[in-house]
């Protein structure tokens, strides 16, 4: 299913505003064939690709992210930290991005970010919309730090590819990558160790490490049996 040894985050975040259209296009124009953007939960229910629990950091709003509603979401410019040629860049549904990474051809690894325990009303919102959009699980990762977010995912859908996000990996990883029948590994690269990393393989899961923009500083993780690393600029590893 995993095609890339190199996948774009947030798009590509340091090419373009993170978490847009323009930064998912951007990525695609690296000529990298996944990236990674990030799925948000508003209070009306709308879903929108956005990274932070409050809105001042990527945008002109204010306010916490969760308990905005959609149309203020959706209004909101998105290129902060960028130069005038992304005036006027939207923060995106979650419908427009599924459409643009159709269009580009791209894999999609969509993180799952909510860290309530409402997934229960969360999760199917994102299922539906992937199945309205008729995304094909080969071309789809779904991610979350959220372990239960998962696990609903898992009681939805019997053939969606599943990635557990760690920072420091846990001792009984093995088990709970088991119990949702996981994909892939997904771990913060500076705390990685080698004896975690071919542990990993040896139970045959893919390793994904984010976020390195240094091909140096992940040289010995390829080594250690690393699949695939996020990047906020793919051109560096490409």
């Amino acid at each position: 299913m995993l095609n890339t040894k190199v996948m774009g985050h947030r798009g590509a975040a340091l090419l373009a505003p993170e978490n847009t259209l323009a930064s998912i296009r951007a990525a695609a124009a690296t000529g990298v064939t996944w990236a990674e953007i990030d799925v948000y939960p508003l209070a009306d229910n709308g879903l929108v690709i956005f990274h932070d629990d409050t809105l001042e950091r990527c945008t002109d709003g204010t306010g916490v992210t969760e308990e905005a509603g959609l149309d203020y979401v959706l209004s909101l410019h998105a290129g902060k930290g960028f130069a005038n040629q992304f005036a006027g860049e939207k923060v995106p549904s979650l419908s427009e991005a599924l459409t643009c990474f159709q269009e580009l051809g791209l894999g999609l690894n969509l993180e799952i970010k909510y860290g309530g325990t409402d997934v229960d009303r969360v999760v199917p919102l994102i299922i539906e919309a992937l199945r309205q959009h008729g995304f094909d699980n080969n071309q789809l990762m779904i991610s979350s730090f959220n372990y239960e977010a998962l696990v609903k995912c898992r009681a939805l859908d019997a053939n969606l590819h599943l990635a557990w996000l760690c920072e420091d990996i846990p001792a009984d990883w093995a088990e709970k990558l088991a119990a949702i029948q996981a994909y892939s590994l997904n771990c913060d690269y500076q705390l990685l160790t080698e004896s975690q990393a071919r542990a990993v393989k040896a139970a045959g899961y893919k390793l994904l490490c984010y976020t390195a923009n240094d091909p140096a500083a992940v040289a010995e993780h390829w080594g250690w049996g690393m699949d695939t690393i996020i990047t906020d600029d793919p051109r560096l590893f490409l």
